[in-house]
């Protein structure tokens, strides 16, 4: 699954346009590489994203085309 898709329905980011620019602008790496927007998101990856002076890492766990809210928390886990 592509990156920007995966962080919006697993609720990391709201929008898949703002995954787009969080990429874009290099603040999300994968497995402690900068990312782009199409890169490919497997289970086990490490995801971290920088929002300002704060900085959120994830694992990925499950890979879901779509996902209930409640159903989006299992999708990876803060480390």
């Amino acid at each position: 699954m592509r990156l920007d898709k995966y962080l919006k329905v697993s609720r990391l980011i709201k929008r898949r346009t703002v995954a787009n620019e969080a990429c874009d602008a290099g603040r999300v790496l994968v497995n402690g590489k900068t990312a782009k927007a199409g890169t490919q998101v497997a289970v086990g990856d490490e995801i971290e994203i920088s929002f300002g002076d704060k900085t959120v890492k994830a694992e990925v766990l499950s890979i879901q085309e779509a996902a209930r809210k409640e159903d989006a928390a299992e999708m990876f886990r803060y480390l």
